[in-house]
């Protein structure tokens, strides 16, 4: 008998990026990874803690195609991430974005799976010493699953994700729901679903963005991927 699946399939994987990066995503036909995009001498909106991207730049991936995170594309299990509550809180330095300029671009892991892309996948945030790195679908069992899906919901995803030290159960939430998907090097747009932003201005300046390079995604106002 097959294992049942402890996650909702398919299993669905988010990328966020500010708004103003989409022209340049839209234009090249995807997503590249930060050191590609040095190489490549991209700029980009920055929506990141630089003391975390110290250590995704020397981080090295212990599963084959390996070096560093930099040369991976990440993305996450669930929307409305830890992440995302930083940046609306104006706590990540040099970022001037809040969360109404973020978009989520979705994706899924079966997709991904089906194409050949190489990928590795991690339990919790990547940075950490606790996180293990996994290059086998069959592992994805090993994330706790239960702290994405428990009620409450938004979009049958936990309500919450914060760590909480007196509950023995949810002492690692915070770094569990930053569970971290890694595409090697390149992202297809045509792999992307859908983009879900904050309201509807946001959708028609993401729509006129794709319109411009002659990209079809579907644009929906997801105000439940947001705070």
């Amino acid at each position: 008998m097959a294992r049942r699946k402890p996650y909702v399939t398919p299993l669905r994987i988010f990328h966020i990026t500010a708004i103003r990066n989409l022209e340049s995503i839209a234009e090249r036909g995807a997503l590249y990874a930060k050191a590609v995009l040095a190489k490549k001498g991209l700029e980009y909106g920055n929506i990141a803690y630089q003391g975390a991207q110290g250590k995704r730049a020397t981080k090295l991936v212990e599963k084959p195609p390996g070096q560093t995170l930099h040369h991976y594309v990440p993305f996450y299990f669930a929307p409305r991430s830890p992440m995302l509550r930083t940046i609306e809180g104006g706590n990540v330095e040099g970022c001037p974005y809040r969360q109404r300029d973020i978009a989520h671009l979705e994706s899924t892991v079966e997709d991904v799976t089906s194409t050949g892309l190489h990928y590795v996948f991690y339990d919790y945030n990547a940075t950490l010493d606790i996180a293990t790195c996994y290059s086998d679908v069959r592992d994805l069992d090993r994330v706790d699953w239960p702290l994405f899906y428990e009620p409450p919901q938004l979009d049958s995803y936990c309500k919450y994700w914060f760590s909480t030290m007196s509950e023995p159960r949810y002492v690692l939430r915070q770094e569990t729901r930053q569970a971290e998907f890694l595409v090697h090097r390149k992202f297809p747009l045509k792999l992307i679903t859908r983009v879900g932003v904050y309201d509807g201005e946001k959708q028609t300046e993401v729509r006129q963005i794709f319109e411009q390079f002659g990209v079809e995604l579907p644009v929906e106002v997801k105000r439940e991927w947001y705070f």
